[in-house]
């Protein structure tokens, strides 16, 4: 039964992870715009145009969201993606508390960077999945 059903699921994996790009891709670009834009919802602190760390962060956000969202340049824009995210933790939240769990003062709030920086960091190692932008260009070649 197990090894049935590890089989069937195996099968499924480049399709699942292309899945999981994409919404985690999209997940991340939507922070960046509500950094830069105030859109979908606004972040409660508005940012202005160049102000460090802030802007620059929207901005990595993004774009390194959009790309891995359409499978352009996965790993790369994952490499940058997870490296901020662990800088974002360490810099900005791990020093308000020890545990990420909870919000200030009970923890740190940093629950969102740690679950990004790993989720990034897996697509750097396994890729984009099957359906990509990538894919598709090289294809039209």
């Amino acid at each position: 039964m197990t090894n049935d059903l590890d089989r069937r699921l195996a099968g499924m994996s480049p399709a699942v992870l292309s899945l999981f790009r994409l919404v985690y891709g999209s997940l991340f670009a939507g922070y960046g715009a509500m950094i830069l834009f105030g859109w979908p919802v606004s972040s409660g602190h508005p940012v202005e145009f160049g102000e460090w760390p802030g802007w620059y962060a929207g901005v990595i956000e993004l774009v390194a969201g959009l790309l891995i969202a359409v499978g352009l340049f996965t790993r790369a824009a994952a490499f940058i993606a997870s490296g901020q995210m662990a800088v974002a933790y360490f810099w900005m939240h791990q020093p308000l508390a020890l545990w990420p769990i909870s919000n200030p003062p009970d923890g740190n709030g940093g629950t969102p960077a740690i679950l990004f920086c790993f989720g990034f960091f897996l697509l750097i190692f396994l890729g984009p999945g099957r359906y990509t932008m990538s894919g598709r260009r090289s294809r039209l070649r």
